[in-house]
């Protein structure tokens, strides 16, 4: 088992959708290579607890746990730490705005780090060939320049003036069109993507990835999407997220090392990779270790 880092130890990790969490019924997860436990109690109120194997499958009363371990609630998902978190979560305050269509996409697993995952959620290079003829397609395969820097302030990477054709940039759209992003890392293992909406030109579509790192090169995807869509059903909109999530897994599965080399001079970079090469510094910067390779010195 490896020893997490200082910051991912005390960072609120997600864990599971908060409704796919009955009431009463105990669920089993790993996270950090720790073997988790979690329930709602009579309230609806997440406990999270560790776990051994020894222990009985449903036996257990939520109200009897005594060491339990931090619990909150944000975008529909439980959230948890090993350590001391911080008071709050990042802010998605779009997910506030009340005619928005907000829901979990599913939790995927995926043999890779979660650093890596985040990567990939920021390439937009392999749309034409990943996602072909949906996020992308030949011969719009240029990634124009766009901006990118590393807030101190804010603690967060941000990409900006992101910009590529898309034959059906979301599950609304009618034609092709040249979609705007905005790609913003938060957490060092979260992503949240704001891109053009079809349905309302002046406001942004929301679409984020959790990644709870279960050990240093596996991890799950909990995926959020945060939509302006009148005519699209739930369901729909989970299958089209899935369609999309379903590409990326075995390209994702296929990437080695299995972790991410934080040391720039590791893989060639492109400028397609502006953001991964920002996002790999600012994980440097901040001593995470846990998913990754250290850079040298």
């Amino acid at each position: 088992m490896t020893t997490p880092d200082t910051l991912t130890l005390n960072s609120w990790q997600v864990i599971a959708a908060t409704d796919e969490i009955p009431v009463g019924s105990i669920t089993r997860t790993t996270l950090l290579d720790t073997p988790l436990a979690l329930t709602r109690d009579r309230d609806g109120v997440p406990v999270v607890w560790r776990c051994t194997d020894e222990e009985p499958g449903d036996e257990i009363d939520p109200e009897t746990i005594l060491d339990r371990l931090p619990v909150t609630t944000g975008y529909g998902f439980v959230w948890t730490s090993l350590g001391t978190p911080p008071k709050e979560l990042f802010s998605i305050t779009e997910y506030a705005e009340p005619d928005r269509v907000n829901m979990s996409c599913g939790s995927i697993g995926i043999h890779v780090s979660a650093p890596r995952a985040v990567e990939n959620f920021l390439d937009m290079g392999h749309f034409p060939y990943v996602h072909t003829d949906i996020l992308g397609a030949e011969p719009h395969t240029e990634v124009k320049e766009y901006d990118v820097e590393v807030s101190e302030e804010r603690d967060e990477v941000l990409a900006t003036r992101c910009r590529f054709f898309q034959p059906r940039a979301a599950l609304s759209a009618t034609d092709g069109m040249e979609v705007e992003y905005v790609y913003r890392v938060p957490h060092p293992y979260c992503s949240v993507l704001y891109k053009s909406s079809p349905e309302a030109p002046e406001r942004r579509d929301v679409i984020a990835i959790f990644l709870q790192p279960v050990s240093e090169d596996r991890c799950r995807a909990h995926l959020l999407q945060s939509m302006i869509d009148s005519t699209s059903t739930i369901t729909e909109l989970r299958r089209f997220q899935q369609t999309i999530f379903g590409q990326d897994k075995p390209i994702l599965e296929n990437q080695y090392p299995k972790r991410l080399p934080l040391d720039p001079r590791s893989e060639t970079p492109i400028r397609a990779d502006k953001s991964a090469i920002a996002y790999r510094r600012w994980l440097s910067q901040k001593g995470v270790t846990y998913g990754v390779i250290p850079a040298a010195g």
